[in-house]
């Protein structure tokens, strides 16, 4: 009886939920959303809408890595990706340094893909604009709707800066087996920040744009503001 099992998380914040994950089939975080929200979820939980929610937060794995958030400066001894625990570096003894749900994380009834991303150009100026193009594919058997995010990072700047930081997205709707080009114009305004005198400017050097389906699962590519 129960089988299989659904965690219908009523919560108003983020939570540690390292044994849930572990041993529930499925989470179905529904916040709290008023009156109305049985029959929403009534229509998930069988099937009648294809879920297709993100996370606005960052959900982890230990109370110790709080404050946990996506677009943390960058430190000056950065852990390898995938790495466990390395000496002189920034990390835990116990735990690695990769949340449970990072920011923009949300599944489906149904799977997509991402294709590399690609530049219509590799420079621009601040009077200029690029443009950024992936391929999204639903590969599943289940039509579904899927949130596209896209992240910049600033490499070098007069202060630090992001290792990402959100800077849009886009809701589209695929058939079971569909494939559809997503663009994203990327401008000077894009790319602006507060520098140390208070004025909001671009700086010319490197940037990566990231775009994916949340902010630690993306595809990258490289320019340059001139």
């Amino acid at each position: 009886t129960g089988k299989p099992v659904v965690l219908v998380l009523f919560t108003g914040r983020p939570l540690v939920l390292n044994w849930e994950q572990a041993n529930v089939p499925a989470i179905l975080n529904v916040w709290f959303a008023g009156s109305e929200a049985g029959f929403a979820i009534g229509d998930v939980l069988f099937g009648d809408v294809n879920p297709s929610g993100k996370l606005t937060t960052t959900f982890p794995k230990s109370v110790g890595q709080i404050p946990l958030f996506y677009n943390h400066k960058n430190t000056g001894r950065p852990l390898a990706d995938g790495a466990w625990f390395q000496k002189f570096r920034s990390n835990y003894i116990d735990i690695d340094n990769e949340p449970l749900y990072p920011f923009g994380f949300g599944l489906s009834y149904t799977t997509f893909s991402y294709s590399d991303v690609a530049l219509d150009k590799t420079s621009m100026t601040d009077k200029g604009e690029l443009t950024a193009t992936v391929t999204v594919t639903n590969t599943g058997k289940r039509d579904g709707a899927e949130v596209v995010q896209l992240y910049i990072r600033d490499l070098v700047g007069s202060v630090t800066r992001p290792v990402k930081e959100l800077k849009g997205f886009e809701k589209i709707f695929l058939k079971a087996g569909e494939s559809k080009k997503v663009s994203f114009k990327i401008t000077p305004e894009l790319l602006k920040f507060y520098n140390y005198n208070l004025d909001f400017v671009c700086e010319s050097g490197d940037f990566e744009v990231m775009i994916g389906r949340n902010s630690q699962d993306v595809k990258k590519a490289a320019f340059k503001l001139l």
